[in-house]
Formats: C-alpha cells, sequence, structure tokens
C-alpha cells in the first residue's frame, strides 16, 4: 500500500480501482477474523437477551449519539439504533457555538442493560454527569433522564433483590446504589469496594454468575491488561486475576499526536507545532485488547468483546474465546490462556446467516434521510443542511478552520484501505465559502474548493506540517470530484482530485495520520461547507459518497491447493524440511523442494502441510524445539487453523494445543509450536509470509 501512495504522487494521473465489498468478520466457512468491524467501535459493553446480542459503544463528540448494534451470532452486526439524536443540554459546546467545543468528551462509555422489561443505557457526559436512557424497543424511542452526580466510567448490575448499583473510578473503585426511577444515585451509599493499591483499573463491567460478583476492568498501568475481580459480596473483599495480557494481534502502538511543551493548543488552531511521535514497534504499551465485556452464548460458549488500537483506524472490537478455569473467566484456548487466535470458530447458532457488515458506508443522497453510518459532528443546525433533488445540501456558516465547521457530516474511516470520493457541486457557493472533503482529526487536513470573489481555487490542506497547495482550477458544469486514499494500518493518507470523474491527480505528499488522545477518535472522513469571512455564505452540494475497500475480500487470501514457500518475518529465511526430519530454515536463496510446501484445505480454514517430497507437518510431544517434524501418513498430518494477517501474511494455530508454530531468530533453535502469539512487531517468530 504504501508502494501505491508513492506511485500516485510520481504518476501525473490515475484511475480508480474497483471494490465494492465491505470487510466483514465473517469469513463464510464457520469462521471469522478479528477485528469485527475494520472501523472504530470504543469502549463496548454487551449483552444477550434470548436469542439477540446487542453492543454498545462510545460516540464523543459525534451525533447521534450512543450506537447500539445488534447481532444473532456475535459475529454480524447491524447498527440498529441510537439513544438520541442530538445532545439536549442548552450549553453552546455541544453545538460547536462562540468557540466553545466538546472535542473528545461528550459521552462515552457506555453500560447496556436489560431489565424489568426494557433497555437501559448509562454514559457519562463530561461537566453535566450520569445520563441514562431507557426503551422497551432496542430501536427507541428513548426516554432520556439526567442523574447528575459524580459516577463515570461505569457498570450497571440489577442484583437479584431489586436492588440497583454502579461501579466506578479508577484504581479506587467505588460501587454506588441507584434510585429505581433512574433520578439519581441513593444517598449515602457510595462505598469503595476495591482499594487503591490492587492493581484495579477502569472500564468497569460488573456480572453475578452463579451467584457470585465478577467485575471485568482495564489497566493501564504499566501497559495495558484485562483484569477480573470476583467476590461473593457485591461490597467485596475481591481477588483478582489478570485474564488477559499482551494480545496485540501484531499491532504496535502508533503514533500519538503531541504539541511541544509550553505551546498553546486550541482546537483548530492552525500553525500549532505539532508532532507525532512514535514508541517502539516492540512494545505492547496500551494498544493491546482491553477494556470491554463478556457473554455467554446461546449455545453456552463464553465471549469477551473487547478493544484494541488498530492504529489510525482508532479503537476497535475483537471477539475472543473465554475458557472457564477455577472459577475464572480466562481469555483464550485450553493450553494457551490470556492470548486468542485472530480467526476462530463461530458461535454455534440456528440461524442462517449472509456475512454482511454492520453499516452501509456510500450514499447517494437520494433518500429522505441519512444512512446510519453518518454523524454530525457536534449538534447540527438542522436549518442549515437539507436533502434536495438526490443531493446533500450544506449552507455555509461562519468558521475560521474546519474544525470549527457547524454542520460537517462524518463517518469513520475504514480499513485497512480504503479509497473514499465524492461529488462536490459548486454554483451555491458564495464569496468566502469553503468546502471538501476532510479527515476531522488532530490534526486535521481536507481537501476542496475554496470561492473567492468569482474565482474558485482547489486547495489541499494539512495541519500536521501547516502546508497549503493552492492550484486554480475551472469546474465544467459546477462540479469536481474529490478523493481520499487511506492506508491506514500504516498510518497514511492521499489526497486527489478529478475534473471529469475518471482521470485523478494527486495533490500534495502522503499525510501521516495518527490515534491521538485529544479528541479520542481516530480518522473520520468529513463533508464540510464554512464561510471563512465570518458571514452566511452560500451553500455546497454533495452526490455520489463512494467507498470501496480494495483488500475487503479475503476469499483468496488461504493459499488452498497451492504449492508456496514460507518466510519467517522475523528473518525473511524460508522454512525449510530437513532430511534429518526437522523443520528448521534456510537461506533466502533456497529454493529447493524442501523449501516448497502444498497447503492443504481441510474445510473450515483448517489446513495441513505437505513438503514437496511428499512428508507433512507433525507436531510431537508438546511442542518444543525440535518437536516439529514429519509424518508420511496424512491422517497423523498436524491440523492448523490458518490465522490470516493481510498482505500473504499469516500465523498456523495448533488445534492439538492451541499455539502457533513458529522459529526463534535468535537461538538457531528449528521451529517449534510452543508461541503463544505474536509480538507487536511481528518479529518474534511465529508470523509468516508466503509465496507462490
Amino acid at each position: 500500500m504504501r508502494r501505491l501512495l508513492t506511485i500516485l504522487i510520481t504518476s501525473a494521473i490515475f484511475h480508480l480501482s474497483s471494490s465494492a465489498q465491505s470487510w466483514t468478520a465473517d469469513n463464510g466457512n464457520g469462521t471469522f477474523t478479528n477485528p469485527l468491524f475494520y472501523d472504530e467501535f470504543s469502549d463496548p459493553d454487551i449483552i444477550r437477551v434470548g436469542d439477540d446480542y446487542y453492543l454498545a459503544g462510545t460516540t464523543m463528540h459525534t451525533v447521534p449519539g450512543l450506537v447500539i448494534l445488534h447481532s444473532k451470532d456475535l459475529v454480524n452486526w447491524e447498527n440498529v439504533s441510537y439513544c438520541f439524536d442530538r445532545f439536549d443540554f442548552k450549553d453552546d459546546a455541544f453545538s460547536l457555538k462562540n468557540h466553545k467545543e466538546i472535542y473528545g468528551q461528550g459521552i462515552w462509555a457506555p453500560a447496556i442493560r436489560y431489565a424489568n422489561g426494557q433497555f437501559y443505557v448509562f454514559s457519562n457526559v463530561n461537566g453535566k454527569g450520569l445520563q441514562c436512557y431507557t426503551s422497551k424497543d432496542i430501536r427507541g424511542p428513548w426516554k432520556h433522564q439526567n442523574m447528575k452526580g459524580n459516577i463515570y466510567d461505569l457498570s450497571v448490575l440489577f442484583d437479584d433483590d431489586g436492588k440497583i448499583y454502579a461501579i466506578h473510578k479508577y484504581g479506587e473503585v467505588h460501587c454506588t446504589e441507584l434510585k429505581p426511577d433512574m433520578s439519581g444515585p441513593v444517598e449515602g451509599t457510595d462505598r469503595v469496594i476495591i482499594p487503591e493499591g490492587n492493581g484495579v483499573g477502569e472500564g468497569h463491567h460488573m456480572y453475578k454468575i452463579d451467584g457470585m460478583y465478577y467485575l471485568i476492568s482495564t489497566d493501564y498501568k504499566p501497559n495495558g491488561r484485562t483484569l477480573c475481580s470476583r467476590s461473593k459480596s457485591i461490597w467485596g473483599p475481591y481477588e483478582t486475576h489478570v485474564i488477559t495480557a499482551d494480545e496485540t494481534y501484531g499491532y504496535y502502538g502508533v503514533g500519538r499526536t503531541q504539541v511541544p511543551k509550553g505551546e498553546k493548543y486550541r482546537i483548530g488552531s492552525d500553525g500549532a507545532k505539532f508532532s507525532i511521535i512514535r514508541t517502539s514497534a516492540d512494545l505492547t504499551g496500551c494498544d493491546n485488547a482491553h477494556q470491554g465485556g463478556i457473554v455467554q452464548a446461546k449455545d453456552g460458549s463464553w465471549w469477551a468483546l473487547l478493544m484494541q488500537d488498530f492504529h489510525s483506524i482508532g479503537r476497535t472490537v475483537c471477539l475472543m474465546p473465554v475458557t472457564w478455569v477455577d472459577g475464572w473467566p480466562m481469555v483464550g484456548l485450553k493450553g494457551n490462556l490470556g492470548r486468542a487466535p485472530r480467526t476462530w470458530f463461530k458461535p454455534n447458532s440456528d440461524e442462517q446467516i449472509t456475512p454482511h457488515a454492520p453499516y452501509q458506508r456510500s450514499d447517494d443522497f437520494n433518500g429522505n434521510t441519512l444512512g446510519r453510518i453518518w454523524q454530525w459532528n457536534h449538534n447540527p443546525d438542522d436549518s442549515k443542511w437539507s436533502l434536495k433533488n438526490g443531493r446533500l445540501r450544506l449552507n455555509t456558516m461562519p468558521a475560521e478552520q474546519l474544525m470549527w465547521a457547524r454542520n460537517s457530516l462524518t463517518q469513520r474511516v475504514i480499513g485497512p484501505t480504503s479509497e473514499t470520493t465524492v461529488e462536490l457541486y459548486t454554483q451555491g457557493m458564495k464569496d468566502g465559502d469553503v468546502a471538501g472533503l476532510g479527515n476531522i482529526n488532530v490534526p486535521c487536513s481536507w481537501i476542496g474548493i475554496v470561492k473567492k470573489g468569482n474565482q474558485f481555487t482547489l486547495r489541499c490542506f494539512e495541519q500536521l506540517r501547516n502546508d497549503t497547495i493552492n492550484i486554480p482550477v475551472e469546474l465544467a458544469n459546477d462540479k469536481i470530484w474529490l478523493w481520499c486514499l487511506g492506508d491506514y494500518d500504516n498510518n497514511q493518507a492521499q489526497y486527489a482530485y478529478s475534473l471529469d470523474g475518471m482521470m485523478f491527480r494527486p495533490v500534495g505528499q502522503p499525510m501521516q495520520l495518527s490515534y491521538q488522545l485529544i479528541t479520542f477518535q481516530g480518522s473520520r472522513h468529513a463533508l464540510f461547507a464554512f464561510n471563512s469571512k465570518g458571514v452566511n455564505g452560500g451553500y455546497a452540494e454533495f452526490d455520489n459518497f463512494t467507498v470501496k475497500e480494495p483488500m475487503a475480500d479475503r476469499s483468496k487470501n488461504i493459499p488452498y491447493g497451492k504449492t508456496v514457500r514460507i518466510l519467517n518475518k522475523a528473518t525473511n529465511r524460508p522454512a525449510i524440511a530437513l532430511e534429518h526430519g526437522i523443520l528448521h530454515e534456510s537461506t533466502t536463496s533456497d529454493k529447493s523442494d524442501q523449501t516448497k510446501f502444498r497447503i492443504i484445505d481441510r474445510q473450515q480454514g483448517k489446513v495441513i502441510l505437505q513438503c514437496a517430497d511428499g512428508r507433512y507437518i507433525k507436531a510431537y510431544g508438546e511442542g518444543l524445539p525440535g518437536d516439529v517434524r514429519f509424518t508420511t501418513d496424512e491422517k497423523e498430518a498436524e491440523e492448523f487453523l490458518w490465522q490470516d494477517y493481510l498482505n500473504n501474511d499469516f500465523m498456523l494455530l495448533s488445534l492439538k494445543n492451541h499455539r502457533y508454530l513458529g522459529k526463534s531468530p535468535t537461538t538457531g533453535s528449528p521451529y517449534s509450536m510452543d508461541y503463544t502469539g505474536p509480538d507487536p512487531a511481528r518479529r518474534n517468530g511465529s508470523v509468516l509470509h508466503w509465496e507462490e
């Protein structure tokens, strides 16, 4: 993908690719591959009601707010509801008025519950306290009650005796009883149930299972870990175990946006001295799987849905099997507790479900309402936008910069790569109007049209380098096509434009992207229009917003029936079947038959490997170094579940001991079957690469 970005810069023109399929975790063969969604979904909380699963997540400063997804199998999801259309607080900050904003605040870390015949969603709004939304129908309408109080990042438990408890705060964990009418906390009930000093963090999820209280929480000191605390009483005492740690799925921490010490930064202030600081690719940090809930599936199995930082995508959700051991819900599988496969078997379900994505991302704006994928950046002014004649019309209002532009319509970017195109119509624009396609993030960027007098200028702006490129253009039929290519796994993006919808020209250099803790969101597309001269101007119209995902179709990622060489990502050396009977590695130039392996399909993503000389790979014993050898009997061959890491990268999970095939890059030992998983940089010897 980085090569593609380079080609775009060095070539004069290029054509769009074609790929209509959208990412879905369901592989269509009884397995799924994480992440569940390749776009942002923070702070997931999960419940099951009968045969249905519901997942609630953070929406921060965007509206509609508090998103809820529905599933029948824990793998295929659909967006069915938001708890509110707009913030109903009488405060200019929620509407980007008078230079006030709620970036990185708004509403976050929800707890979804079902009790008394209705759904409850609890969440905090900074400065406003605890909020509660209730509805008898998951699709709404929802009733809003402001419970106030200093309760945030919480879980809620409806106990068997009718009492309702909120568990909250970081380190020193508190439990507070709530009033049944949701008018607020019960005065005098707040108590510390886990004192500081027990290594417990935040993001709490409380459950009562077989009479025992279980609290799932996450900690980030010194790095990300997910913990379980349990007690026979809601008030404690609790004992705590780590249930997962270091599961990064081979993703290192993305560079964070930073402003130098002493530098004053205000959201949207151009000229700020930004830097994006990247930590070591070898550090787990706090980017690993953390914060989320657990749920028992209809077939009796248990699962965790935890979020993980997926580079500039932001935080997304992974589905991880849970194994109960001595009364503890350990993430992972027997023989490899604490880690979880990227690809695993779906829960058993009676439902016949066609794999599908949770959202329809492309929009021709021909309907009467916006698609569920869309969210406004802060509360919109509904008198200043419309769906008219098959287009989205945005009237311009005063703003000095994209981050202050009201009525910016946004949706999350989709990874690992995607191309986004939109048509911009300029006939309604007036002097000082600016409109286009942007990335609302810190730092932000955009490409669009600026009108000065009667002249149109194409402008590309990147806040990180405070770089502005202006290109005079003449628009046939007052129309231009704007385009963004995102390589989000590598944290880069490139803008381009077209005057005819066919030939696209790149503008500027590839832009560096980040996930940052200023707005607590990843990259986000925005359709925007504002007036830079401080007045209400004209309007811009948008049509045919199209998202294409070149890597969404993974049906050919496993090279079934092909003969391949297997290179270790840590050394770039091929695996070789030694005549001595050991699987080892050879030199890069070795292309003998002993470095060639045929991938044999065993259905449901399972494979066995056969060397070109006819022998099959088999693990003996516990999988220690030297225990990966060969057999001539196909029935004895080691059965692996293929772990797709995209771009021909993969791992091989033994279905016998639930560990991975790998080879140390430093010790000289041969291949073994005792690797627990990848390191963040994918160079501990467990991540492989195939080539025909």
